[in-house]
């Protein structure tokens, strides 16, 4: 007997929800949770009618929560009612995945009991909606650009999942379409193993009755995707003009002790040294407790994370500082403004390579939470 819960959430459900659930029923499921997400009186008595089926359980939120909140309720009631559970698969209540291919995730999954199995549709048949196909291609790229994370389905609610993982799948935010996204992410993040398997591309009435909204479900979607960088970004920017004014102040108006006493690119150096480490400790602790607390505040940080950044700061300091004598030295020389620009642009550079340690290494979280494939 198949030990997997199919999770189906609905809103507001059409007579398919009956041929959902039914066709589960025959191909072998003998737990299946519908999640009522708040549907109104006029489609509530569809999950009643899917009730009858043997091994359906309807659970039901008194009003529209999201689908994010819907799979976490089932999530949730899986971990408390079906200890001996292997795992869930979740899957649309509109019939766009095929029973038989909800059954091959489900199978790819006991193989593989440390994996997430997405099933994974091609766009590039002729009866894909363009904006599925473009939304998804355009998704696709983005995950692979910037979350080092080649998903060929991004929008797929076919996934399979351990349950080992459910406390993961638990943690993770977004009420909406969102989650689905944040649990993609998390894929990435916690370095959990995932497989992709072919299902069958099927696409009702042009998707009418998806409760998708685009723009802003697609707002709240990339907002996640590059929301951790843009907050990185601004923090660096703030913290770099507060530390560029600093340095720019004392190497204008202050003397160093090495100006007389020792020449040469070595005596550039240590000036430099002595104008911008006074800038860069005050702008440090500002930083440190800006990332720490609003940019890698996803989930519980491993501990260390202070002297591991100060590890990476005094890396950054001598690159730097390098760095800056060498362009200063190369340009005949700048004080002021001219000085504050070619300190900039230094630090601009260095800027890419120290938000990918930051959130790989300095921000890590604790290995307790992590998943190594």
């Amino acid at each position: 007997m198949l030990n997997v819960t199919a999770i189906v959430p609905s809103l507001n459900p059409d007579e398919k929800l009956y041929c959902v659930a039914s066709g589960l029923v025959e191909v072998g499921f003998t737990d299946i949770l519908l999640i009522d997400d708040g549907s109104d009186d006029e489609h509530r008595g569809r999950f009643d009618e899917c009730a009858v089926l043997p091994g359906v359980t309807v659970l039901h939120h008194e009003v529209n929560r999201g689908k994010g909140a819907a799979l976490r309720t089932a999530f949730a009631y899986v971990l408390e009612n079906r200890p001996e559970s292997a795992g869930v698969v979740t899957l649309d209540g509109d019939a766009q995945h095929r029973p038989a291919d909800v059954m091959n995730c489900s199978l790819e999954m006991l193989k593989t009991p440390d994996s997430v199995i997405l099933g994974v549709r091609d766009f590039s048949g002729p009866d894909v909606p363009v904006r599925s196909r473009k939304g998804n291609h355009l998704t696709s790229w983005v995950f692979k650009t910037f979350c080092h994370l080649k998903i060929s389905d991004t929008q797929t609610g076919l996934r399979a999942i351990p349950a080992s993982l459910l406390p993961t799948m638990l943690d993770i935010t977004g009420d909406r379409y969102e989650y689905e996204t944040n649990m993609l992410l998390r894929l990435g993040e916690d370095k959990i193993p995932y497989r992709e398997v072919q299902i069958e591309t099927v696409y009702i009435e042009e998707n009418q009755t998806s409760h998708f909204r685009p723009v802003r479900d697609s707002v709240r979607i990339y907002s996640l995707i590059f929301g951790r960088f843009v907050k990185y970004a601004l923090s660096s920017i703030g913290c770099m003009v507060v530390e560029g004014i600093l340095q720019t102040i004392l190497h204008t108006f202050w003397q160093s002790p090495f100006k007389d006493t020792v020449g040469g690119f070595l005596g550039a150096f240590l000036k430099e040294l002595c104008d911008f480490l006074p800038a860069r400790i005050l702008s440090s602790i500002l930083n440190y407790y800006i990332n720490k607390k609003f940019v890698f505040n996803g989930k519980k940080q491993a501990k260390g994370s202070l002297v591991r950044y100060y590890i990476l700061w005094a890396a950054q300091a001598v690159v730097t500082a390098l760095c800056t004598t060498a362009v200063v030295t190369l340009v005949g020389g700048a004080d002021g403004f001219a000085y504050f620009c070619l300190t900039t642009l230094v630090k601009c550079v260095i800027f890419f390579a120290s938000y990918k340690i930051q959130k790989v290494w300095v921000f890590a979280p604790a290995k307790e939470n992590s998943k190594k494939a």
